[in-house]
């Protein structure tokens, strides 16, 4: 794998010194030669507070590995403004791309372009991205939505009605998730009965607003999943407000710190994620490694992280957060 890596960025520096007498610049599309290493990392929007956490360690893996790392990505969830993104860092000619779809379909012809480039492609949180060198995820995602559907029933109980929050319709992961609810839901709990197609809520209003028109149009709801980190919040603000939260019961994914007051009020029952900071550097870690001509064969050891397993070319952590009321302040974000 690293092998072919670096032979396609000998032959665009090849073609950069017959086209400009071996000077330091190249045709522009392609990984210039230079001092450090040049990584970066698009997420699906910036100033959320997931993706700042993130950049936190993106920022790390600058300081720590020596090498040019940063993270951007559009000011809203907008499929189109990260493609166009991708597409300028192209024509800037870094070393090593790691992006966090929207959309794996709408990337995907970008991430083509950018590898015929020789710039390498890392994913996170789209493990069925066809146009990536590698996809790191930070959790084995079928076993992540199953755990979510047993937390429910321990909960809610075998039977009843509930309904199901992500956080984006084309979100890889949030899909890949909600597939396997249902899938296992079904054939382990067949009391379960999922009133409505999954919902999409990338905010807390949003979700409120969901959670609202939830509560009205099914007034024997026993329970909620949602997924997405600021979902959770937003659902149980709503179910507080119309005195529901010992009628539905919510699990879902949030941060530590969002998820904490609902969490100590018992209206979010329970909440796991993991935390996107070690994610951020890790990603940085991987490429800088694959970059310098390294092997990756069955594992990988990343500090911090420990051993990463690697099948293929899917790198899977496991870095789960469980979270209740007793342990939420431990975590620190």
């Amino acid at each position: 794998m690293k092998l072919i890596l670096s032979t396609k960025r000998l032959f665009f520096l090849f073609l950069a010194c017959l086209s400009s007498g071996c000077g330091a610049s190249g045709d522009g599309n392609a990984p210039q030669a230079r001092d450090t290493l040049v990584i970066a990392t698009v997420v699906k929007a910036t100033g959320n507070p997931w993706f700042n956490r993130m950049e936190e360690g993106v920022e790390d893996a600058a300081r720590q590995l020596g090498v040019d790392a940063y993270l951007i990505g559009p000011t809203q969830f907008d499929e189109a403004q990260q493609v166009r993104m991708i597409d300028d860092l192209i024509v800037k000619g870094v070393d090593a791309i790691c992006v966090v779809p929207n959309d794996a379909e709408s990337v995907d012809p970008v991430l083509q372009r950018a590898r015929q480039k020789g710039i390498l492609v890392i994913t996170h949180e789209s493990p069925t991205q066809k146009n990536c060198d590698y996809n790191l995820e930070a959790i084995n995602n079928q076993a992540f939505a199953r755990y979510h559907v047993d937390k429910l029933v321990e909960y809610m109980g075998r039977e009843g009605e509930f309904a199901m929050i992500v956080g984006s319709l084309t979100a890889p992961t949030h899909n890949l998730w909600a597939d396997e609810v249902e899938a296992y839901a079904q054939q382990n709990y067949p009391g379960l009965k999922l009133v409505t197609d999954r919902i999409p809520a990338n905010d807390q209003d949003v979700a409120y607003q969901r959670t609202e028109e939830l509560i009205k149009a099914y007034p024997n709801l026993k329970g909620m999943i949602v997924f997405g980190s600021l979902g959770p919040p937003g659902a149980a603000r709503a179910l507080d407000e119309k005195g529901l939260a010992d009628k539905i019961m919510l699990v879902g994914t949030t941060m530590p710190n969002h998820g904490a007051p609902y969490l100590k009020s018992g209206t979010l029952k329970h909440a796991t994620l993991w935390d996107p900071q070690p994610v951020g550097f890790a990603m940085v870690y991987l490429a800088k490694h694959l970059l310098e001509g390294k092997p990756l064969a069955e594992s990988l050891e990343i500090p911090g992280l420990g051993t990463v397993k690697v099948q293929d070319k899917a790198l899977e952590l496991d870095t789960m957060l469980k979270m209740t009321k007793d342990n939420v302040d431990q975590f620190g974000f």
